[in-house]
Protein backbone atom coordinates (compact mmCIF):
# COMPACT_ATOMS: atom_id res chain seq x y z
CA UNK A 1 0.00 0.00 0.00
CA UNK A 2 1.91 3.35 -1.53
CA UNK A 3 1.09 6.97 0.52
CA UNK A 4 1.12 10.41 -1.26
CA UNK A 5 1.05 11.33 2.38
CA UNK A 6 3.00 10.48 5.72
CA UNK A 7 1.00 11.72 7.76
CA UNK A 8 -1.91 9.56 6.04
CA UNK A 9 -0.02 6.21 5.98
CA UNK A 10 0.68 6.99 10.25
CA UNK A 11 -3.12 7.27 10.42
CA UNK A 12 -3.49 4.18 8.78
CA UNK A 13 -0.61 2.64 10.99
CA UNK A 14 -2.11 3.83 13.96
CA UNK A 15 -5.67 2.64 13.12
CA UNK A 16 -4.40 -0.85 11.67
CA UNK A 17 -3.26 -1.20 15.25
CA UNK A 18 -6.27 -2.03 16.98
CA UNK A 19 -7.54 -5.58 17.38
CA UNK A 20 -9.79 -7.04 14.12
CA UNK A 21 -9.04 -3.82 12.26
CA UNK A 22 -6.62 -4.93 8.92
CA UNK A 23 -5.14 -2.18 6.72
CA UNK A 24 -8.00 -1.35 4.50
CA UNK A 25 -10.88 -0.84 7.50
CA UNK A 26 -8.02 1.39 9.05
CA UNK A 27 -7.34 3.26 5.54
CA UNK A 28 -11.35 3.57 5.26
CA UNK A 29 -11.20 5.26 8.80
CA UNK A 30 -8.40 7.70 7.64
CA UNK A 31 -10.03 8.72 4.97
CA UNK A 32 -13.24 9.54 6.46
CA UNK A 33 -11.76 11.46 8.86
CA UNK A 34 -10.11 12.95 6.18
CA UNK A 35 -12.59 13.90 3.88
CA UNK A 36 -14.74 15.06 7.00
CA UNK A 37 -12.19 17.98 7.76
CA UNK A 38 -9.54 19.33 10.41
CA UNK A 39 -13.15 20.08 12.86
CA UNK A 40 -14.20 16.49 12.88
CA UNK A 41 -10.64 14.87 13.13
CA UNK A 42 -9.69 16.92 16.03
CA UNK A 43 -13.38 16.00 17.87
CA UNK A 44 -12.05 12.59 17.60
CA UNK A 45 -8.20 12.54 18.86
CA UNK A 46 -9.70 14.94 21.60
CA UNK A 47 -12.03 12.26 22.65
CA UNK A 48 -9.40 9.73 22.73
CA UNK A 49 -6.98 11.91 24.65
CA UNK A 50 -9.77 12.45 27.25
CA UNK A 51 -9.85 8.94 27.42
CA UNK A 52 -6.55 8.19 27.69
CA UNK A 53 -6.26 11.01 31.01
CA UNK A 54 -9.24 10.44 32.63
CA UNK A 55 -10.49 6.73 32.27
CA UNK A 56 -9.76 5.21 35.74
CA UNK A 57 -9.99 1.35 37.07
CA UNK A 58 -12.69 1.13 39.57
CA UNK A 59 -11.00 0.39 43.10
CA UNK A 60 -13.79 -2.23 43.82
CA UNK A 61 -14.71 -3.72 41.04
CA UNK A 62 -12.48 -2.96 38.27
CA UNK A 63 -14.68 -1.74 35.75
CA UNK A 64 -13.14 1.33 33.61
CA UNK A 65 -14.38 4.10 35.18
CA UNK A 66 -14.58 8.22 35.58
CA UNK A 67 -13.89 7.96 39.02
CA UNK A 68 -12.08 5.86 41.83
CA UNK A 69 -15.61 3.84 41.94
CA UNK A 70 -17.53 3.28 39.10
CA UNK A 71 -21.15 4.14 38.38
CA UNK A 72 -22.35 0.86 38.63
CA UNK A 73 -21.34 0.45 42.27
CA UNK A 74 -21.85 3.57 43.59
CA UNK A 75 -25.87 2.98 42.46
CA UNK A 76 -28.11 2.40 45.17
CA UNK A 77 -30.72 1.07 43.11
CA UNK A 78 -28.29 -1.85 42.44
CA UNK A 79 -28.18 -4.94 44.87
CA UNK A 80 -25.01 -5.47 46.65
CA UNK A 81 -25.12 -8.49 47.52
CA UNK A 82 -24.87 -9.93 44.38
CA UNK A 83 -21.79 -10.26 42.69
CA UNK A 84 -21.23 -11.52 39.02
CA UNK A 85 -17.78 -11.97 37.99
CA UNK A 86 -16.82 -11.41 34.49
CA UNK A 87 -13.51 -11.44 33.00
CA UNK A 88 -13.53 -8.04 30.90
CA UNK A 89 -15.23 -4.73 30.84
CA UNK A 90 -16.81 -5.77 27.81
CA UNK A 91 -18.36 -8.52 29.54
CA UNK A 92 -19.72 -5.91 32.31
CA UNK A 93 -21.63 -3.79 28.96
CA UNK A 94 -23.05 -7.43 27.33
CA UNK A 95 -24.50 -7.73 30.01
CA UNK A 96 -26.17 -4.68 31.01
CA UNK A 97 -27.38 -4.86 27.41
CA UNK A 98 -29.72 -7.50 28.38
CA UNK A 99 -31.12 -5.55 31.01
CA UNK A 100 -31.16 -8.78 32.76
CA UNK A 101 -29.48 -8.25 36.43
CA UNK A 102 -29.66 -5.92 38.34
CA UNK A 103 -26.65 -6.86 41.31
CA UNK A 104 -23.20 -5.55 40.66
CA UNK A 105 -19.65 -6.83 39.33
CA UNK A 106 -16.37 -7.60 39.25
CA UNK A 107 -13.64 -7.68 36.72
CA UNK A 108 -11.22 -10.55 36.91
CA UNK A 109 -8.96 -8.48 34.26
CA UNK A 110 -8.26 -11.97 32.96
CA UNK A 111 -8.54 -16.51 33.19
CA UNK A 112 -6.32 -18.38 34.61
CA UNK A 113 -3.94 -19.89 32.23
CA UNK A 114 -1.05 -21.50 32.92
CA UNK A 115 0.31 -22.21 29.19
CA UNK A 116 0.39 -18.29 29.06
CA UNK A 117 2.07 -17.83 32.68
CA UNK A 118 -1.30 -16.04 34.02
CA UNK A 119 -1.83 -17.41 37.89
CA UNK A 120 -4.27 -16.63 40.60
CA UNK A 121 -2.29 -13.79 41.49
CA UNK A 122 -2.42 -12.18 38.23
CA UNK A 123 -6.09 -11.52 38.42
CA UNK A 124 -8.76 -9.33 40.86
CA UNK A 125 -9.55 -12.81 43.05
CA UNK A 126 -7.78 -11.52 45.99
CA UNK A 127 -10.42 -8.36 46.04
CA UNK A 128 -13.35 -10.55 45.17
CA UNK A 129 -12.49 -12.69 48.59
CA UNK A 130 -11.92 -9.15 50.34
CA UNK A 131 -15.68 -8.24 48.73
CA UNK A 132 -16.98 -10.81 49.89
CA UNK A 133 -16.21 -10.40 53.40
CA UNK A 134 -16.77 -6.97 53.62
CA UNK A 135 -20.30 -6.38 51.17
CA UNK A 136 -21.74 -9.15 52.78
CA UNK A 137 -21.99 -10.82 49.76
CA UNK A 138 -25.09 -13.63 49.03
CA UNK A 139 -24.48 -14.93 45.65
CA UNK A 140 -21.78 -15.19 43.24
CA UNK A 141 -22.57 -15.41 39.62
CA UNK A 142 -19.45 -16.68 37.53
CA UNK A 143 -20.35 -15.40 33.83
CA UNK A 144 -17.04 -16.26 32.77
CA UNK A 145 -16.72 -17.21 29.07
CA UNK A 146 -16.98 -21.26 29.31
CA UNK A 147 -13.18 -22.41 28.14
CA UNK A 148 -10.67 -24.42 29.58
CA UNK A 149 -9.46 -21.23 31.01
CA UNK A 150 -12.98 -20.27 32.27
CA UNK A 151 -13.81 -23.63 33.88
CA UNK A 152 -10.12 -23.81 36.02
CA UNK A 153 -10.66 -20.01 37.31
CA UNK A 154 -14.40 -20.64 37.96
CA UNK A 155 -13.18 -24.06 40.15
CA UNK A 156 -10.57 -22.01 41.42
CA UNK A 157 -12.73 -19.56 42.85
CA UNK A 158 -15.04 -21.92 43.93
CA UNK A 159 -12.49 -23.66 46.47
CA UNK A 160 -11.81 -20.41 47.69
CA UNK A 161 -15.01 -19.89 49.00
CA UNK A 162 -15.96 -22.73 49.75
CA UNK A 163 -15.67 -22.14 53.44
CA UNK A 164 -17.88 -19.20 52.98
CA UNK A 165 -21.33 -19.01 53.26
CA UNK A 166 -22.03 -17.47 49.77
CA UNK A 167 -24.41 -19.58 46.69
CA UNK A 168 -21.87 -20.15 43.64
CA UNK A 169 -23.97 -19.79 40.44
CA UNK A 170 -23.35 -20.68 36.65
CA UNK A 171 -25.06 -18.76 33.83
CA UNK A 172 -26.89 -21.54 32.26
CA UNK A 173 -25.01 -23.04 29.30
CA UNK A 174 -27.31 -20.93 26.23
CA UNK A 175 -23.18 -19.69 25.45
CA UNK A 176 -21.62 -22.53 23.41
CA UNK A 177 -18.55 -23.99 24.64
CA UNK A 178 -15.78 -22.09 23.93
CA UNK A 179 -17.41 -18.73 23.04
CA UNK A 180 -16.90 -15.21 24.03
CA UNK A 181 -20.03 -13.53 26.49
CA UNK A 182 -19.12 -10.43 23.90
CA UNK A 183 -20.43 -12.14 21.02
CA UNK A 184 -23.21 -13.59 22.22
CA UNK A 185 -27.10 -12.18 21.14
CA UNK A 186 -28.82 -9.69 24.04
CA UNK A 187 -31.91 -12.48 24.45
CA UNK A 188 -29.17 -15.61 24.67
CA UNK A 189 -27.24 -14.10 26.83
CA UNK A 190 -30.01 -12.80 29.27
CA UNK A 191 -31.82 -15.85 28.98
CA UNK A 192 -28.27 -17.54 30.58
CA UNK A 193 -28.08 -15.02 33.14
CA UNK A 194 -31.60 -15.47 34.55
CA UNK A 195 -31.26 -19.31 34.35
CA UNK A 196 -28.05 -19.74 36.18
CA UNK A 197 -27.83 -22.84 37.84
CA UNK A 198 -25.65 -23.79 41.01
CA UNK A 199 -22.16 -24.41 40.59
CA UNK A 200 -21.27 -27.68 41.31
CA UNK A 201 -17.52 -28.99 41.46
CA UNK A 202 -17.86 -32.67 40.72
CA UNK A 203 -19.83 -31.73 37.75
CA UNK A 204 -17.19 -29.61 36.06
CA UNK A 205 -13.92 -31.77 36.58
Amino acid sequence: MKFSSKSLEEAVEAFASLPGIGKKNALRMALHLAAKGKEKSQAFSQAINRMSEHLKECRRCHNFSDEDVCAICRDPARRSHTLCVVESARDVMAIEDTQQFSGRYHVLGGVISPIDGVGPEDIHINSLLDRVDKEEVEEIIMAISPSIEGETTTYYISQRLAQKDVKISIIARGISFGGDLEYADEITLGRSIVGRLPYKTNDNL
